[in-house]
């Protein structure tokens, strides 16, 4: 075992690669070098580890071959700096010196003017990923309040304030103050959604900065709602009571998400505590039952959705072709000709066939994507409103390891003119997919058009048309056939004078 594992380091360690789609580039900035130790086995998660094996087991724990890869392969490069340091820069020479950020809760009123709002909201702009974590104990400077404002997330406007729950708190940490709220598992936000921070155990949060996202944009999405019975509170108030809460109850997020159209990804979480060693290992006590936290399993589905690991979509071979005469039905486009392929016209009323190959990021490499048992791809053919929706089907025959090949056959409308085949897929924690392709749809040539003999309803008509021209001829046959005599016409001549 021990030869074999000494084989198979080396052999993983050279073939090793980032588990994120978009980079490795991790910074982290913390303006109290001295906290770092608070969140080592966050960081111990995040970075490539150094570890020895002995007997099959890695620091003293029994580790598989899976798991080996498991911990060489995440390897992010984590860069620790302050927010004063001048030097810092999110930018070299236009492109990003980052891939990913983490923002901890600043000591002093803000970043600094390395780390303006402008800058962080720059380097979003260039698909940098952004996971900002608050906390309770320091109040919120206003410069994070312009940042979360650009992105539509509201924070209590009283900086001192956090979040209390006198239901649904430690009562071993927090047994006075009711700071430190327990909260269920994570469970996804709609039936039809996947969901990325599935924890068995529940979540410890102590000191939480609760958000209020917005109703106008629909790139954001509550990770974890607070409970029913919370509210935003500042503990340096005296009041007994609070008459007017900034917000309550789910109204309130505990950690936010913010996809943009770019794909970038922006995090918010209320609790940097969440994050700390102390967190990862402990046990929360609610109504008399101890448990473990879940904190651990959390931070990394978190870290794994905010820097690209997980929820990423990519679209593969994307084609659509007439689907008539020995092409019909047929789906295999090895079959189809490359010239029938994805055809710049068709005429109205053909029957046409289209196939979209879909893929999900998961970690190190891209596996077949399936939806959520009650949501469905569809493609549309619009022109200005669209003329079908349908759903797309999965074919199982032509799908790959590593792709979904979707299909969907129609009939182009009775209307000529210029239309979309087009595949809209929006879903909060996904990747979006757009793709569009433009047709011509011409109107039938006149050779086109069925022959009359062809058409059933027409027989009465070709019928009357027949009528008509024999019931002429016959007519005519008649007339010059009864037409007078020599004779007779002579006979009337002379009774006429």
């Amino acid at each position: 075992m021990r030869a074999f594992l000494s084989f198979l380091l080396p052999a993983l360690v050279g073939v090793v690669q980032a588990l994120s789609y978009t980079g490795t580039r991790l910074l982290v900035v913390n303006e109290d070098a001295s906290e770092k130790e608070k969140y080592s086995k966050f960081w111990g998660d995040l970075e490539c580890m150094n570890f020895s094996i002995r007997e099959g087991y890695v620091d003293n724990t029994r580790a598989s071959e899976a798991d080996v890869f498991y911990l060489i392969a995440r390897g992010f490069r984590l860069s620790f700096e302050s927010p004063k340091n001048e030097k810092l820069s999110l930018f070299e020479l236009g492109e990003r010196a980052y891939d990913h950020l983490i923002l901890l809760p600043p000591k002093s009123k803000g970043f600094g003017p390395n780390l303006s709002p402008k800058n962080i909201l720059d380097f979003a702009k260039k698909e940098g990923n952004v996971l900002l974590a608050l906390s309770g104990d320091s109040p919120t400077p206003t410069a994070i309040n312009s940042l979360l404002l650009e992105l539509d997330i509201h924070l209590p406007p009283d900086r001192n304030a956090l979040l209390v729950d006198h239901f649904n708190y430690d009562i071993s940490s927090a047994p006075e103050k009711h700071d430190v709220l327990v909260l269920p598992p994570v469970q996804p936000l709609r039936a039809d959604l996947k969901n990325f921070f599935e924890t068995e155990n529940p979540l410890a949060a102590p000191r939480v900065v609760g958000q209020v996202l917005g109703n106008a944009s629909p790139h954001l999405a509550p990770i974890l709602k607070a409970p029913s019975t919370s509210y935003s509170y500042n503990p340096k108030d005296d009041a007994e009571a609070v008459e007017d809460p900034f917000a309550f109850g789910s109204q309130l997020s505990v950690a936010s998400a913010m996809q943009a159209r770019n794909s970038a990804r922006f995090t918010v979480l209320g609790s940097a505590e969440m994050l700390e060693n102390k967190w990862f290992d402990a046990s929360v006590k609610l109504s008399g039952k101890q448990s473990k936290t879940g904190n651990q399993d959390f931070a990394k589905k978190l870290s794994e959705w905010t820097f690209q690991e997980v929820g990423v979509l990519k679209v593969g071979e994307l084609n659509h072709f007439l689907n008539k005469g020995d092409k019909k039905g047929v789906l295999n486009q090895t079959a189809i000709g490359a010239s029938e392929l994805n055809p710049k016209i068709y005429k109205i009323k053909d029957d046409v066939t289209y196939t979209i190959e879909v893929s999900e990021w998961s970690h190190d490499h891209f596996i077949p994507y399936v939806p959520p048992p009650l949501d469905t791809l569809q493609v549309e053919c619009t022109m200005l409103s669209p003329f079908h929706r349908l759903p797309l089907l999965p074919s199982a025959s032509l799908s790959t390891p590593n792709a979904t090949l979707y299909t969907a056959s129609f009939t182009l409308p009775d209307q000529h003119g210029i239309f979309n085949f087009r595949v809209n897929y929006k879903r909060p924690f996904l990747t979006s997919v757009d793709e569009k392709r433009t047709v011509t749809v011409r109107h039938m040539a006149h050779d086109e058009y069925t022959r009359s003999f062809a058409i059933s309803g027409a027989y009465v008509w070709i019928t009357g048309i027949w009528t008509t021209v024999v019931g002429w001829v016959l007519f005519l046959g008649m007339w010059l056939y009864a037409r007078p005599t020599e004779e007779e016409r002579k006979a009337r001549g002379k009774k006429a004078q």
